[in-house]
């Protein structure tokens, strides 16, 4: 199959764009299980794109409960370089406001029943995760969300609690002393296993609500979440189409392709030849 350079993870709506080309299913089988969803891979601007919904179309994965790892290794088996991750996410801060778009550079992992790494069970890899979203990648979407005429905010940072349900008042209270500004389920361990797969990875961060802390506003609701999340459907496809053309002419600087030069640890004498063999597509080892 054609290497698919460019991958949207994020809501099944996604996809419903007009100028989406050569649409199909994919479905992949990785040694980590299935992904969430079969793939939807079309052409965009000639180029070839696969969007894959996180929780399942008609959402029936909870946030712990999707396959993270299956969904990485998935897209890495198609040759995926960039992956564009789209993402609902509450505010932490009064200046960031329902409606806008945050391309976080920062991630705090909250999670605390996910399995965050591909390696175990004979090879341990210790990536660097100062810096996890890719900047070359954050800067593209940022740009190309600027240009869609998004309420754009650079940086930040993220955190990921566990779920499925919404903070508490006194959790969301701890959080901005904490010095966070968004928050949302999804981001870990995603970010991490992209990194792991050598694959740049951003996110686009819609805000749809102020979680549970703002005394003026509601606190957080699912239908608050689906209609200001549907509202932003229109400016998420005009952002990634136009992040995709802006991908063609990108000199990339970043070392994310490098993440595992100096990550793995362990003599090679001592990896099991099960684990090096199912392993072998991230860390090129025959």
């Amino acid at each position: 199959m054609e290497k698919i350079p460019v991958a949207v993870i994020g809501g099944s709506g996604l996809y419903h764009m007009p100028d989406l080309e050569r649409v199909r299913e994919v479905r992949v089988t990785t040694p980590f299980g299935a992904p969430s969803d079969a793939l939807i891979v079309g052409e965009l601007g000639g180029v070839l794109i696969a969007f894959l919904p996180r929780h399942g179309r008609g959402h029936v994965l909870t946030p712990s409960e999707v396959p993270y790892r299956a969904n990485i290794f998935a897209l890495k088996s198609l040759g995926v370089q960039h992956v564009i991750a789209v993402s609902a996410c509450g505010s932490l801060r009064e200046n960031l406001k329902p409606g806008d778009v945050v391309i976080p550079d920062q991630l705090f992992d909250f999670t605390k029943e996910r399995r965050r790494s591909f390696f175990g069970e004979g090879l341990v890899a210790h990536i660097s995760a100062a810096d996890p979203f890719c900047p070359d990648l954050s800067a593209v979407v940022a740009d190309a969300c600027t240009a869609a005429g998004a309420r754009m905010h650079r940086g930040g940072t993220f955190i990921t609690i566990e779920g499925p349900r919404f903070s508490t008042k006194a959790e969301s209270y701890v959080y901005r002393s904490w010095g966070m500004d968004i928050i949302g389920m999804t981001t870990s361990p995603e970010a991490f296993l992209a990194r792991e797969a050598g694959l740049c990875y951003a996110v686009m961060a819609h805000i749809t609500d102020y979680d549970v802390w703002h005394e003026n506003e509601a606190p957080v609701t699912v239908e608050m979440v689906t209609q200001r999340l549907n509202a932003n459907i229109t400016l998420a496809q005009h952002a990634i189409a136009d992040s995709v053309e802006r991908l063609k002419t990108l000199e990339s600087h970043c070392d994310c392709a490098q993440a595992l030069a100096t990550a793995l640890i362990t003599a090679p004498e001592c990896i099991p030849a099960a684990t090096r063999e199912k392993l072998q597509l991230l860390t090129g080892a025959g």
